[in-house]
């Protein structure tokens, strides 16, 4: 096999990048530090030098992806208008996330595989992500479109919506419903997330 090439200090995000490889390949069932080290061309003790066990690599590879969602979402909140908007553009970028990392955005939410009881960096990744919606939720509050009484109901209804849509998503179910309806998956998200915004912003303001 051919070994991987890697410059000093860079083992950890080698080993990582080999374990998402694996993972698309065939599953996380396969994911040992052993294969993990074989995918990654090192020795198989290499990567006892960064993580612990299974789990911390897992968990690892949890908080990068948390924290690189979060970055996108930051970004997606900055350019966006309205909170409104703002809140049809988290929930497109969350499932786009999803679509550009597939095997990292599934093993995100499987918190038995990283053990974030050991490993609360990931958790912390989640919340940190989170806090994007809510903040933007709350913003919404404040310029009053919605409803102050219903803020912590509402971002998980919207970040249930988003998650949902990315599943299905992922899935192929999405895509499939769309090209029923004569439409594209990604006009469907937007249609759905503009239509779920109204709905909440005409009932906040009682119509």
């Amino acid at each position: 096999m051919k070994r991987t090439r890697y410059h000093h200090g860079d083992l950890r995000a080698t080993l990582m990048d080999a374990c998402l490889r694996l993972i698309e390949s065939e599953g996380l069932a396969a994911v040992s530090l052993r294969r993990v080290a074989r995918e990654a061309g090192v020795s198989s003790g290499a990567p006892y030098h960064h993580f612990a066990d299974r789990a911390a690599l897992l968990s690892a590879l949890s908080v990068d992806g948390f924290e690189r969602l979060a970055a996108d979402l930051t970004a997606t909140k900055a350019a966006a208008g309205s909170p409104l908007d703002a809140l049809t553009a988290l929930a497109e970028a969350y499932v786009r996330f999803s679509r550009d990392h597939p095997a990292q955005f599934r093993l995100m939410f499987r918190p038995e595989l990283s053990q974030p009881e050991k490993h609360p960096d990931a958790g912390d990744a989640g919340d940190t992500a989170f806090h994007v919606l809510a903040d933007t939720i709350d913003e919404a509050v404040a310029a009053g479109v919605l409803p102050a009484d219903r803020a912590e109901t509402l971002t998980v209804a919207w970040w249930g919506l988003a998650h949902g849509l990315a599943s299905l998503w992922l899935d192929g179910h999405l895509v499939k419903r769309s090209e029923q309806m004569g439409t594209t998956a990604p006009v469907l998200v937007d249609t759905i997330m503009r239509a779920f915004a109204d709905l909440v912003a005409a009932h906040s303001t009682g119509a």
